[in-house]
């Protein structure tokens, strides 16, 4: 039988595994970061310990009538990280976001449940592979696709969602989408606000995407963050 702290070591090693891809999330600032993917993995490593050795813990008399499946709870995880997953996607018109998130969160769990049987070879091995992949390939999508944070300002006649309909009208000209639309209005100033992130192609200049946005009616400012 294992010792305490080898239980505590495999719950640790899958702490810090997690927190690994966790802070990979954080630096993108996506909804999952750091704690979240910590967490998950440090709870799938614990349901894994005790599923497979609880049964030592109960001082069963030896001859004791009991059967007992230990991968019934670390099979529970599965579909437990499943409803996390699901919370973690949104959907903005036709796109969907937080579905990289998601695969996140499941990947820890995995993790967690690896190094929760004290696979530790193999649980770091996913965890560079997972790297690797929300690294690596992340810089491949990046190349094809930018994405900008864009502030308009509106005049004072322009209020609901007339502004969100404006541009969402403008945009498939350009070959672009609008995400995670936030809307304000400053009734005191007589000023409407929408800020929202763009993407857009490559190889279009941002100085056209500034013109079209621009023209949209009743704009008065156009703000881009630039990194």
């Amino acid at each position: 039988m294992i010792t305490h702290w080898e239980m505590l070591m495999r719950i640790t090693m899958a702490a810090f595994l997690g927190g690994v891809i966790g802070a990979e999330r954080d630096i993108h600032r996506r909804q999952a970061g750091l704690r979240t993917h910590l967490i998950v993995s440090m709870a799938s490593a614990t349901f894994m310990v005790v599923s497979s050795h609880f049964v030592k813990f109960q001082d069963y008399a030896p001859g004791s009538l009991v059967s007992v499946d230990t991968s019934r709870i670390a099979a529970s995880v599965v579909a437990g990280v499943g409803f996390l997953g699901g919370g973690s996607i949104l959907r903005t018109g036709a796109t969907v976001q937080g579905l990289t998130t998601a695969a996140g969160l499941w990947l820890v769990a995995a993790i967690g449940l690896c190094a929760g049987s004290g696979m530790y070879p193999e649980s770091v091995y996913v965890t560079i592979l997972g790297l690797l992949a929300l690294t690596v390939l992340r810089i491949l999508e990046d190349k094809k696709v930018i994405r900008r944070r864009v502030e308009l300002t509106f005049d004072g006649s322009e209020t609901g969602r007339e502004p969100m309909r404006a541009v969402e009208a403008e945009l498939p000209g350009l070959g672009a989408k609008a995400l995670d639309f936030d809307y304000r209005r400053d009734n005191a100033a007589n000023r409407t606000s929408l800020s929202f992130y763009i993407l857009f192609p490559e190889g279009l200049e941002l100085a056209r995407v500034v013109s079209v946005l621009g023209g949209v009616a009743g704009v008065r400012e156009v703000q881009v963050r630039v990194p």
